[in-house]
């Protein structure tokens, strides 16, 4: 069973209901549509949590396994690799969550638009990107992210 089949697929208002909360990181993994392959880009104990406000905003901070304060430069590079943070207005189509990105990680998201497909599973929400170049990881391959987080407790 795909991730996209798992859970209820809710849509519209029943989806953005079930979204507002904040939402705590499961795991984050990446398939490159070239290969096929698999890539635990935010290694096997990532942290980070996403937000959703009842007011249309959305926070989504990811970070990645064992992050250490940079000492230098060429620190800080790498650390940009396992991150992903942006911030925006969100709406829901169908089962996606539709996002205005307002400010970002990467300059070049800010003024653009982010789709997810997601579904629900209990206290498990499974959300997909579509393909894209991403500026983190595999930078000349397709790739999309299987992200899963599990609803923080209040």
């Amino acid at each position: 069973m795909s991730v996209l089949q798992q859970g209820a697929m809710l849509e519209g208002e029943d989806l953005r209901q079930k979204l507002i909360g904040t939402w705590e990181l499961v795991s984050y993994r990446v398939e490159e549509k070239g290969t096929g392959k698999f890539i635990e880009a935010m290694g096997d104990n990532p942290r980070g949590y996403v937000i959703f406000t009842d007011t249309g905003w959305v926070a989504f901070n990811l970070e990645g396994t064992g992050r250490l304060p940079a000492e230098e430069d060429t620190d800080r590079v790498g650390l940009m690799k396992t991150l992903v943070a942006y911030i925006g207005r969100y709406s829901v189509e169908g089962n996606q969550w539709i996002t205005e990105v307002k400010t970002a990680w990467a300059p070049e998201w800010v003024g653009t638009e982010q789709r997810r497909t997601v579904t629900i599973d209990g206290d498990h929400a499974n959300v997909v990107t579509p393909w894209r170049m991403m500026p983190n990881w595999s930078p000349d391959e397709l790739s999309r992210s299987i992200i899963r987080f599990r609803r923080a407790a209040d």
